[in-house]
């Protein structure tokens, strides 16, 4: 199945998405792609009305209980700020390492 995600106003297709891609599956894919690190979420918007979408929420199931709304509902890559990497270090903080999951099933069409 394929995804509608809009990413810095441009609208991409993540593609191979079921039931069970979780967000964090999706955003991994789209930041991969787009060639960009930071911590990124999936917005769900409709109307005036936003709602983060949890890492562990499916996408899918989330955009089918919009039911005959489902296709007025957008959903929106946003950046919420730099990754582990990019963060200042410091000597009295431990740096803890990024977790990464990467899905080789999902893809980036444009």
């Amino acid at each position: 199945m394929e995804l509608k995600v809009w990413v810095d106003g441009v609208q991409r297709i993540v593609c191979g998405v079921t039931e069970v891609t979780t967000c964090q599956e999706v955003v991994i894919a789209l930041a991969q792609a787009i060639g960009r690190t930071g911590r990124y979420t999936l917005i769900e918007k409709w109307r005036d009305t936003e709602r983060h979408l949890a890492p562990h929420e499916n996408p899918i199931i989330s955009l089918n209980k919009w039911g005959q709304y489902a296709s007025d509902v957008q959903l929106i890559l946003r950046r919420t700020g730099p990754s582990l990497s990019e963060r200042p270090t410091s000597d009295s903080v431990a740096r803890i390492p990024e977790r990464t999951l990467y899905r080789q099933s999902l893809w980036l069409s444009r």
